[in-house]
């Protein structure tokens, strides 16, 4: 029999696309199903979080300081992947050293998940040295036998953010930690300086004249926060005692004169210049409880062109109680302690004014001072000298070698603060003071690698929190709007396929 050759198709354009858009929409009912489902068997909330941070980029001194690594070093990404709280954290470290290993080859990534590759992970553990109870989501630098071990919730800074109760009350609250702020650039950057450096970095605390202890917890002077960011930057923290014959060692590459009380004996006051006459570095900071008196290290600093007040500088504008100062005004900006600090501000307290000397010499070999850090406009100083506003608060002194003349430990560099209590346990973790706190250590001892472009990341995230009720509301939306949605269109087709 002869075809019709003008006979209709079975199916019209128009019906096959109401059949696509009802499988589309069968298949879209049971995604939601299955996802509503499993929110359902875990809690009564439906929570949905997600991390913005598309996009990673090295900074610029961290590129650079890849690309002129020549050694091979192993990171092990000791993880629990699906734990809740390291999970979040997880996902962005694997992506950050995947741009670390990006820019170097020889820079190879593992990871040993311990909860479903117990194997791997005991060889992991008697490596390393891990302990079972404690040693948890870890990331671990190898390069020929030396390591280096990052914590992985000390990669972020968190918050306390306030959280509705699941009650049907709704009445009471409980506080949950985010994280905040992403720090892993600084951590790695620093591990791998650290793993792949031949010579270990020491930081010296002097000590017995009522100094601020490095390993004390107390919240107003304790300084164990300020020691554990040495530590993060690879810096190790030792009690220095400079009475009898005891002298700066050779392997102190910082000393730290953290608040002195006291005054100091000639004799150290002598050691202390010798040191820095040899090319020294110093981190000089001043407290408020001294300004009365004199603990000699005004009188060294003088030499090198360093006036530290005898007074308290308060600034009426930029306060938050009176006896505390917020630094918003860090001059010209382009010293590398404070570059970075621009759009952020530093927290002190009852600051001594430190500038440079008036009458200091402008010799050829003379130390080049850079007050670096100023009040606001309408600031004074109690006690002597009397200083004109903006307020000196730090300066960075840089000394170079002198020609023909060679140094036991290169060229001098100082950093001086008027203020002790703002890197206290508490108020180091104030606006910017910790990261206050790595430019000055790494522009000290010359690690420009870990200065520009290494602060905190922010961390952005997004949840949908829902109470019982509109949980339910939106389980009777997907398991009912949907499917009654697909049976209403089927019923149209049905009419018009009738008629």
């Amino acid at each position: 029999m002869a075809t019709d050759p003008h006979s209709k198709p079975s199916f019209s354009p128009y019906r096959r696309w109401s059949i696509g858009f009802q499988v589309f929409l069968l298949v879209l009912v049971v995604l939601s199903v299955v996802v509503m489902a499993n929110y359902i068997s875990r809690d009564f909330f439906l929570r949905f979080s997600t991390s913005t941070r598309s996009g990673i980029e090295l900074s610029p001194r961290t590129v650079g300081f890849l690309q002129s690594l020549t050694n091979q070093v192993k990171v092990t990404l000791y993880y629990d992947t699906e734990d809740e709280d390291g999970q979040a954290l997880y996902s962005i470290v694997a992506d950050l050293l995947g741009e670390y290993r990006r820019v170097n080859p020889r820079i190879t990534v593992q990871t040993i998940d311990y909860r479903i590759e117990p194997g791997l992970a005991q060889k992991v553990k008697a490596k390393y040295n891990l302990s079972a109870l404690t040693d948890k989501n870890l990331v671990i630098f190898d390069c020929g036998g030396k390591v280096v071990v990052r914590d992985g919730k000390a990669l972020a800074s968190y918050v306390d953010e306030q959280v509705a109760d699941p009650a049907p009350e709704g009445k009471q609250l409980f506080f949950r930690r985010k994280p905040a702020a992403f720090l892993g650039e600084m951590a790695f950057t620093a591990a791998l300086l650290d793993v792949t450096s031949t010579r270990s970095l020491k930081a010296c605390f002097l000590q017995g004249h009522g100094e601020h202890q490095f390993d004390s917890g107390d919240a107003l002077a304790g300084y164990l926060k300020f020691a554990s960011i040495l530590q993060q930057n690879c810096i190790k923290p030792e009690p220095l005692s400079l009475a009898g014959t005891n002298g700066v060692p050779l392997d102190c590459n910082l000393l730290v004169i953290a608040g002195p009380r006291d005054l100091i004996p000639d004799t150290e006051l002598d050691k202390i210049d010798q040191y820095l006459n040899q090319g020294g570095r110093l981190l000089a900071l001043f407290a408020f409880g001294s300004f009365g008196k004199d603990t000699g290290i005004e009188r060294i600093l003088a030499k090198w062109g360093v006036d530290v007040g005898h007074n308290v500088v308060t600034d009426p504008d930029n306060t938050m109680k009176g006896t505390d100062v917020i630094v918003r005004n860090f001059g010209s900006g382009k010293h590398p302690v404070v570059n970075s600090l621009l759009q952020s501000q530093l927290h002190l307290s009852l600051p001594r004014s430190v500038g440079q000397l008036k009458l200091h010499a402008e010799a050829a070999d003379a130390s080049r001072v850079e007050e670096i850090a100023f009040t606001g406009p309408n600031a004074t100083a109690a006690g002597s000298p009397a200083r004109e506003p903006p307020i000196p608060l730090m300066v960075a002194v840089e000394k170079g070698a002198i020609k023909g003349v060679i140094t036991e430990r290169g060229s001098t560099r100082m950093i001086v603060v008027g203020d002790s209590y703002f890197l206290g346990n508490a108020q180091i973790e104030s606006a910017a003071n910790r990261d206050f706190v790595g430019n000055a250590v790494n522009w000290l001892l010359e690690r420009t690698q870990l200065l520009a472009g290494l602060g905190p990341r922010p961390i952005s995230q997004y949840k949908i929190v829902m109470t019982r009720t509109q949980f339910h509301q939106a389980q009777w939306v997907l398991l009912g709007g949907l499917p009654g949605s697909v049976l209403f269109l089927g019923g149209l087709v049905w009419l018009r396929r009738r008629k």
